[in-house]
């Protein structure tokens, strides 16, 4: 049945119209929130809400476990995306954990180019901890460029001298807006949502002449010593993949926890598509018990986790 799953997702990722002319962000924001909204699962309730100055959409699920806190940094290239397209992903997570999340919506490129992003999620995050969330309470997530954001932000939380959060998953990183990646290019086939050039857009308007390899833009290229434990998923069917790798490679070299999982014949994400694709269902389950389990260790004043299995 999942060869049968992975085959269909990847037809309807395929069939996205592609026009002969590039949408402007405005065309590019409309038809990703169209293609990729989902509502909050069942028995998550949702509200608005102000976080580090920014809109910003809180998820509750009916059930709650313990204290934590979940802080999730959307996708989007850095120019599209916001809590509510990834509401339903958000959501999941965050039920099958047991944990309450705000998703932040952080200011886009081109109107707010780098490192307006990196500000609002350090804003974000510093919030949290002043209005009294231990650390030890706090994780964060973030898909794809929202991945990114997230270590960028936990490097600027550590520059400001913050104390750092239990633990981090991140699904799909984009953290090299070079593109020196072999993947962006040997992947291209196999890959059905992105291309070379479709990445290349979309640093082109975030960071524009600037530094793409600067720590803060391409995290790839940081010092990732005092980072907390990192769970990495990745599909093996991405232009990203050698994002995922490399991001892993550099936190094992930096003393990092990490723990790196590449799902064979999966797109950009595949999380989004829990309800349609057992890998994606298993994989947020992985996902919420790496986070709990840290969160839990944090308590029993435990050292290192063994990687999930």
């Amino acid at each position: 049945m999942s060869r049968q799953q992975r085959d269909a997702l990847d037809a309807l990722l395929r069939s996205a119209p592609r026009g002969e002319t590039p949408p402007t962000p405005k065309e590019q924001r409309s038809g990703f929130a169209a293609a990729i909204t989902r509502p909050a699962p069942e028995g998550v309730a949702t509200r608005r809400t102000v976080l580090g100055g920014r809109p910003a959409l809180e998820l509750e699920p009916a059930e709650v476990s313990g204290r934590g806190r979940l802080l999730y940094l959307h996708g989007g290239g850095y120019v599209v995306g916001s809590p509510d397209t990834h509401a339903g992903l958000v959501g999941e997570l965050a039920r099958r954990a047991g944990l309450r999340a705000t998703s932040v919506d952080y200011r886009l490129a081109p109107e707010h180019p780098f490192p307006a992003a990196v500000d609002d999620g350090l804003a974000a995050y510093r919030e949290l901890l002043a209005a009294g969330t231990s650390p030890r309470d706090l994780v964060v997530a973030g898909d794809s460029a929202g991945v990114g954001l997230s270590i960028a932000t936990l490097l600027a939380a550590r520059e400001a001298g913050l104390p750092q959060p239990a633990a981090v998953v991140v699904f799909s990183p984009w953290v090299d807006l070079t593109l020196a990646g072999a993947s962006i290019r040997s992947k291209e086939d196999a890959d059905p949502i992105f291309t070379e050039a479709d990445m290349r857009a979309y640093a082109d308007l975030y960071v524009g002449a600037g530094d793409r390899a600067h720590p803060l833009a391409s995290p790839v290229f940081g010092d990732l010593t005092g980072l907390p434990p990192l769970l990495v998923q990745v599909g093996a069917n991405e232009v990203l993949l050698d994002d995922a790798v490399r991001l892993a490679g550099r936190a094992g070299a930096d003393d990092v926890e990490v723990t790196l999982e590449v799902w064979p014949g999966l797109p950009h994400v595949f999380q989004h598509h829990y309800d349609r694709l057992d890998e994606a269902d298993a994989a947020l389950d992985r996902a919420a018990r790496f986070l709990t389990g840290h969160l839990d260790a944090g308590h029993r004043g435990a050292g290192r986790l063994e990687p999930v299995h």
